[in-house]
């Protein structure tokens, strides 16, 4: 039972510096599948084990305590996170779930959406002005980020259209598109500046600036996908599709990749539609979200302690992953070309198993010294592309593109 204890201390002590590195600094350490593992370990041993759970376990938590360079906001209505399914069968339980605790056996719609890699953001409106911005923060207060909201080109300053409650607030993600993060980091390097480390980062820095003509200068997008506080309800769909063609009616820019289905089973289609399309899309994407459609089924289902019972996120195969440098082994082409290729030890990353890697910018590895023995970062992307970035604790981190 101590070793217990002592690995459930360890792993929140890792997650809570961890949640401080992605939330706070905007400069995680370790991949979000990494991230997840350590997270569902430590799920686990809290079930197992319940009296050694701790009020204060990172598993309780949503987000990260706002900055204190900002004003506060409190949020009216929480900003909770979301429960995740990696697998079919864990998909499955959510919707066996679902069906108990409305204890009906008809079919029940669902409204799917592509889970954005960004930063959850609130937009109140008043008499259809907006009023106010806020970070999603700890789930209860976030950060004042207005001003930095007010110069997104696609964020409505002001509705348009009939029916707008007095009293709106619309919840959503902002994010910075990759060809727009490809750009502003090859312009960053050229500048001697650091870049970002993805397209996420990027977005959440951006948001965070004190200086809100630096985020003016950023490529931001922001797309809504639920409503938190509103005056009268009456107004609004009975649907969260329906809903989300409301806002779209009245200037808010939602996904077009945003469906209705009937049933559990067409989740699933949508699902392997959707990361069949990954590669194609302008953004960042790690799955997608799952929700209950019928507002009256999502009151009725309500919440857990950081969750809504209504709603999962269904996660793609990671694009990630964390694997060590065996050795660098040296090629001749026919042209006489040298070229260095990375052997690793094996890891699968969205689905397949990486080995080895061609690298390019030999330069680049010598500035980092890599050594044999070194954590890396896989990142695939794309049918062949890799990238391998050095994680060890205090050695430089900095990304080299490898071919697979």
């Amino acid at each position: 039972m101590a070793d217990v204890a002592a690995r459930m201390r360890e792993l929140s002590d890792l997650l809570t510096r961890y949640n401080r590195e992605y939330y706070e600094a905007d400069a995680p350490s370790v991949t979000d599948s990494e991230y997840d593992r350590l997270l569902r370990e430590l799920q686990q041993l809290e079930q197992q084990h319940p009296a050694l759970a701790d009020a204060a376990s990172p598993t309780q938590k949503v987000g990260s305590r706002p900055l204190s360079a900002f004003q506060t906001v409190s949020h009216e209505v929480a900003m909770l996170s979301l429960d995740n399914a990696f697998d079919d069968d864990e998909f499955a339980d959510f919707t066996r779930r679902v069906q108990e605790r409305l204890d009906t056996n008809q079919q029940v719609a669902y409204c799917c959406e592509p889970k954005l890699d960004g930063a959850a953001v609130s937009l109140l409106y008043e008499d259809g002005v907006l009023v106010r911005a806020a970070t999603r923060g700890d789930g209860s207060r976030g950060e004042d980020v207005t001003s930095n909201v007010k110069t997104i080109r696609n964020v409505p300053l002001r509705l348009q259209g009939d029916n707008i409650p007095q009293r709106l607030e619309v919840r959503g993600e902002v994010f910075m598109p990759i060809n727009a993060f490809q750009e502003y980091n090859e312009q960053a390097l050229s500048r001697a500046e650091k870049p970002f480390a993805n397209p996420r980062n990027a977005a959440a820095g951006s948001l965070r600036q004190l200086d809100s003509t630096i985020t003016k200068q950023r490529p931001l997008h922001f797309y809504a996908y639920s409503l938190g506080l509103v005056s009268d309800e009456a107004q609004l769909a009975d649907s969260h599709y329906q809903r989300l063609q409301q806002l779209k009616q009245w200037g808010l820019p939602v996904s077009d990749k945003v469906e209705r289905v009937d049933n559990a089973e067409a989740c699933q289609h949508y699902y392997q539609q959707i990361l069949a399309q990954r590669a194609e899309l302008a953004y960042e994407i790690d799955g997608v979200v799952i929700k209950v459609d019928r507002i009256a089924y999502q009151d009725d289902l309500g919440f857990v302690s950081r969750a809504p019972r209504w709603a999962i996120a269904r996660k793609f195969p990671a694009q990630e992953e964390l694997t060590q440098l065996l050795g660098v082994d040296f090629q001749v082409g026919r042209t006489g070309a040298v070229t260095p290729v990375a052997r690793l030890q094996p890891v699968t990353v969205a689905g397949v198993t990486v080995s080895n890697a061609t690298l390019h910018n030999a330069d680049e590895i010598a500035r980092l010294d890599a050594r044999i023995g070194d954590t890396v970062i896989v990142r695939r992307a794309g049918d062949v592309s890799v990238t391998l970035n050095l994680t060890v604790s205090n050695r430089a981190q900095s990304d080299f593109q490898m071919a697979a």
